[in-house]
């Protein structure tokens, strides 16, 4: 086989690969970072974790639990309500946080399918 023959199927084969591959969105990367981001920190693993136990906990609960302020608890609630890890159920004055399960299974699902693909 020729030289000019293995270079020209290179060739062929990176504008094969062009043509077929689609394109990087961004933004859903982007997203997808921020989500991941999210569940990436000890505390916002460990308030996962008492929810878990848990069920359904108000703010109070958790940074009494957890020993922390409650501006710091606060803090990371909104970030994971935000990600959509959390739901609310208002009763009063109180606010009780919950798991979103249906979310969670859906990104543990992308998550061993992304590092499934890795292997």
């Amino acid at each position: 086989m020729s030289e000019e023959h293995f270079t020209n199927n290179i060739y062929s084969f990176s504008d094969k690969e062009i043509t077929n591959t689609s394109k990087v969105n961004y933004l859903d990367i982007k997203k997808t970072a921020s989500i991941i981001r999210a569940i990436n920190h000890k505390l916002r693993q460990s308030i996962v974790k008492l929810l878990e136990e848990s069920e359904t906990l108000t703010v109070t609960e958790i940074y009494v639990k957890l020993r922390i302020e409650q501006s710091v608890a606060s803090q990371h609630l909104a970030i994971l309500r935000r990600a959509n890890f959390l739901k609310t159920d208002r009763k009063g004055k109180k606010i009780y946080y919950s798991l979103n399960h249906e979310y969670l299974d859906h990104v543990n699902k992308f998550i061993s399918d992304l590092l499934e693909v890795q292997d």
